[in-house]
């Protein structure tokens, strides 16, 4: 008898183990409205941010897919993807034109393609993939049209390896000359990736306008890209506040993504931080972990209610009651007073950090990493809550001033005014 009950205890166990590394089947079928995604015959909207942190606030917000952009963080991803029950959307980063890469080198783009093979085969049956982005903004400043070709060698190699799981490409907006090349150059491509940000509301009717006949997703969706807002006379970009930020997000998502049939869902951008003109312009989380208002909102969108603590609303920052949009232009050294008006739903109090920054100078593009620019020289003379006088930096230049605002459970908002000293 015992002899039996360990045989059949083995058996479960390899039951279990076999169990968890079954492949699900991930498939694109088109409807009489547009386009499902399927995922073990079960329709999916894909509820995606574009991530390197926070994984639990992300599961338990509701969503149910990570994207990544470079197999070298493919271990964490999928561990984590593992544990909190999310799927992969797996990116291979290709080199870019604008980095130096030519794609007329057959040795360099076969080296290329040979160096993803390896990560291909390990992931390809992982029970957590979804589907496999193959490059990211292509398009992004490039003239050599080669580059997707090497897309679609990828893409073919895969669909030879691997029959469970679509392709995706993700560009730099879109273009009617980026889908016609698509479209023609990469039949292995299964789904247009689309980063978008100010442009997102134009995205459905102009692929209706190129004649795109696949799906699409939004790779990366979210706040105005620094290049799409206001500047200051120095040309320096006016960032939102983190409400309206949250304000914008909740209508992008309700109005652009949810109501488009072709569309299978989205990644959020970013979920984490990331320096990129500013510490906040993209992140809606804070550099120290804190939530800000955005990832309410996608708690809203995703599950249909809010989270149990809701993090302050930044109402408004003002340098001696002028705004953002003022073209704030001080002496050196002279006296001013920045206020915030913040509210707290919860009626907690609420701690304040106040920053000056010197305006960043290592300016880059397509999302390539940038330093944080230093702290400036400048004197606190006092400060007392939602308030802060100073004297402004000595030395002439451009500066941002910053204010962080935080509740009794650690969620924060932000906000920051770009200033000049002349």
């Amino acid at each position: 008898m015992k002899k039996f009950i360990s045989i059949l205890t083995l058996c479960l166990m390899i039951l279990i183990s076999c169990d968890t590394n079954i492949t699900h089947k991930v498939e694109v079928k088109k409807t009489e409205s547009g386009f499902q995604l399927y995922r073990d015959g079960k329709p999916m909207y894909i509820k995606g941010a574009g991530i390197e942190s926070h994984y639990d606030v992300l599961a338990e917000s509701g969503g149910n897919s990570i994207r990544t952009w470079g197999v070298d963080s493919w271990d964490e991803v999928f561990a984590m993807a593992e544990k909190y029950d999310l799927t992969v959307n797996a990116g291979l980063w290709l080199e870019q034109e604008r980095q130096g890469f030519d794609y007329s080198d057959s040795v360099a783009v076969k080296k290329q393609f040979e160096r993803f093979k390896k990560y291909i085969l390990k992931y390809k049956d992982h029970p957590n993939l979804l589907m496999w982005g193959v490059g990211n903004e292509m398009n992004l400043f490039y003239e050599n049209f080669a580059v997707w070709d090497a897309v679609e060698e990828i893409a073919k190699f895969i669909h030879e390896v691997d029959g469970n799981h679509p392709t995706m490409t993700a560009t730099a907006f879109i273009e009617k000359r980026e889908a016609d090349l698509i479209k023609t150059k990469c039949p292995n491509i299964d789904i247009l990736c689309i980063n978008a940000y100010a442009g997102l509301p134009v995205v459905a009717d102009w692929l209706d306008d190129f004649g795109w006949e696949k799906p699409y997703i939004l790779g990366e969706w979210g706040t105005f890209g620094h290049w799409e807002v206001g500047k200051t006379s120095w040309q320096e970009p006016i960032e939102f506040t983190s409400k309206e930020k949250a304000d914008l997000y909740m209508r992008e998502y309700q109005e652009y993504l949810l109501p488009n049939s072709n569309c299978l869902g989205g990644y959020v951008f970013f979920w984490g931080a990331k320096q990129e003109r500013t510490p906040t312009w993209y992140g809606i989380f804070l550099a120290d972990g804190a939530k800000t208002q955005a990832v309410d909102v996608m708690h809203f969108l995703w599950k249909d209610e809010w989270p149990a603590d809701l993090s302050p609303i930044m109402d408004s920052l003002r340098i001696d009651n002028k705004s953002a949009q003022s073209n704030i232009i001080v002496e050196p050294n002279s006296k001013h007073e920045a206020k915030a008006w913040v509210r707290d739903l919860e009626r907690g109090s609420l701690t304040y950090k106040w920053e000056i920054l010197e305006e960043t100078t290592d300016k880059r593009v397509g999302g390539d990493e940038e330093a944080k620019p230093p702290v400036a020289k400048y004197k606190i003379l006092e400060q007392k809550n939602n308030s802060l006088i100073f004297n402004a930096p000595k030395n002439k230049g451009a500066y941002r001033l910053f204010v962080y605002v935080y509740d009794n459970a650690g969620n924060g908002s932000h906000a920051n005014i770009p200033f000049l000293v002349k």
